[in-house]
């Protein structure tokens, strides 16, 4: 039976590895152009693994922020993986607490996705062979986009950067097109941003530390007010 699960969770693990191999090409190609070496891109994402984080990390290391205020950054950006995991942790039938860490760590938007929709309890196989898709996917793509940025041509390389937001807006995207309150809070995080960076009185990178507050605080708020989404098209 632990034999079925694992082959069932490496078959819906696929579109994850798919979906996040040529991500990581693009994080591999980026991560050369900022100057990072090669041990240091692959320890990133076999270490941190952390998708969107990682982008944002290495546009801070390219303002000059320091340690501090990347790890606070990520650490803010990933926050939503503490209330993922907790869940998950109430889906498995074993008890797995020394197992704990190590499952939280592989957990993603993708693969929470994926879980929280499998059908009864969950099995300690089955996350770690779906994990370890998406962790292999991820891991690889880095590698394989870091070796090729060394044959392609400088401005092609650059222009990797756009990969962020690319990757953020595919996200985004959804949400904002049935919620008004996510489609405000979006454009008051880009103004926040932007008013921030323009009266520049902040140490480099920690403007995106006070979107994040001002408005997951003033998101909290206003979703206690008012908890059911208004989609967009009344």
């Amino acid at each position: 039976m632990e034999k079925q699960e694992i082959q069932g969770a490496i078959k819906a693990g696929i579109p994850i590895f798919i979906g996040y191999f040529p991500a990581a090409v693009a994080f591999g190609i980026l991560a050369k152009t900022t100057g990072v070496s090669l041990v240091e891109a692959f320890l990133f994402s076999a270490v941190v693994f952390a998708g969107a984080s990682q982008f944002i990390a290495l546009n801070l290391l390219a303002t000059g922020m320091g340690p501090t205020g990347i790890i606070l950054t990520t650490l803010l950006v990933n926050f939503r993986h503490f209330l993922m995991s907790a869940y998950l942790s109430t889906r498995i039938k074993e008890k797995l607490k020394k197992y704990y860490l190590v499952l939280a760590f592989g957990v993603t938007d993708e693969v929470f996705s994926v879980l929280s929709f499998t059908k009864g309890p969950l099995t300690k196989g089955f996350v770690f062979a779906l994990q370890m898709s998406a962790y292999s996917g991820w891991v690889s793509g880095t590698l394989c986009g870091y070796l090729l940025g060394g044959f392609m041509p400088l401005i092609l390389s650059q222009s990797m950067g756009v990969a962020l937001y690319s990757l953020l807006l595919a996200i985004l995207m959804p949400e904002l097109k049935i919620s008004r309150l996510s489609l405000f809070l979006a454009l008051s995080s880009g103004l926040l941003n932007w008013l921030l960076m323009y009266l520049d009185f902040l140490p480099k990178g920690w403007s995106i530390i006070v979107c994040i507050l001002v408005i997951a605080a003033a998101g909290a708020a206003l979703t206690l007010n008012h908890p059911q989404k208004e989609p967009l098209d009344g």
